[in-house]
């Protein structure tokens, strides 16, 4: 229990580090892992089972060249696209945010700096190393939510890509 309880410390700690800017970070990284595990989880569980449906269905149809029976199947494909893609977007914007919310905290931090220079002139170097900490802090967390929602957002859209076009392969006329 003690080890759980410095850990939740340490990570409090940190959190003070990164200013006011720490805490709604925190929210979107959370947000955008959230999605990444829904998308993950919806991809590999729940998605092959739909993609057979279709495919059966597809495959038991007698007519598969006239005009309405590939409108169908675009809609088979659109239909089944829509799902795979869900929360795509929002992830992208999340991890757009989390840069912004670092750069954001930046500012903050320099600010405090600016605002010890004010008062105290340069003299008071240990206050004005707490805003720029803040300022290096803040950026350093954007930046690492970022590149890290960054790798599994482009492997959730590539693979959206290319589930497009193997589905299109599947669900060809013949």
């Amino acid at each position: 229990m003690g080890d759980l309880l410095g850990l939740y410390e340490g990570f409090r700690s940190f959190m003070d580090l990164g200013g006011g800017v720490a805490w709604p970070l925190a929210g979107v990284s959370l947000m955008m892992w959230f999605i990444i595990f829904d998308r993950i989880i919806y991809t590999r569980v729940i998605y092959p089972e739909h993609r057979e449906e279709a495919i059966q269905g597809w495959r038991a149809r007698a007519d598969r060249r006239s005009w309405y029976a590939q409108r169908i199947r675009e809609v088979s494909i659109s239909e089944l696209m829509i799902g795979y893609e869900r929360g795509i977007v929002i992830l992208r914007s999340l991890i757009a945010v989390c840069p912004l919310l670092g750069l954001l905290g930046t500012v903050m931090g320099m600010l405090e700096v600016f605002d010890v220079v004010a008062v105290s002139g340069n003299g008071n170097v240990r206050a004005m190393a707490a805003g720029v900490s803040q300022a290096t802090v803040s950026t350093m967390m954007g930046m690492v939510v970022a590149l890290s929602g960054l790798f599994f957002g482009e492997r959730l859209r590539r693979g959206a890509l290319s589930e497009r076009r193997r589905l299109e392969d599947l669900l060809g006329s013949e």
